[in-house]
């Protein structure tokens, strides 16, 4: 962790965390971020990812701070906005990039993970 991290927190390398994905429900107890966080838990899982699901009551910057200060390698954010427009963003935690893409083309993302 010394060696890993940034002011935000945790940098984990993909090998070595202990989650792989965080999957981020902005707006928990809207049926559509509901219905799709448990449509990406559910693949994923199913391709062998180990993911935390931030479904708490709270404001989208502590669900953000929470992923980065623990170091999650990815981040999938669903909220209402970017999902009306049929969209998730996938974060990465090392670089920050961020990328808004369909529902689907993050399931692709990640292939699955071999045992």
């Amino acid at each position: 962790i010394e060696a890993g991290h940034d002011e935000a927190g945790i940098v984990w390398p993909d090998e070595i965390a202990p989650f792989d994905i965080a999957v981020l429900n902005l707006k928990t107890g809207d049926a559509a971020t509901d219905a799709a966080c448990e449509q990406l838990y559910k693949g994923l899982a199913a391709k062998g990812y180990d993911m935390l699901y931030d479904d708490r009551d709270e404001r989208p910057g502590g669900k953000f701070a929470t992923a980065d200060l623990i170091g999650m390698p990815w981040q999938v954010i669903v909220g209402p906005k970017s999902l009306a427009e049929g969209k998730v963003e996938l974060k990465r935690r090392a670089g920050g990039e961020r990328e808004l893409v369909s529902l689907e083309a993050a399931l692709a993302r990640f292939p699955g993970k071999s045992a």
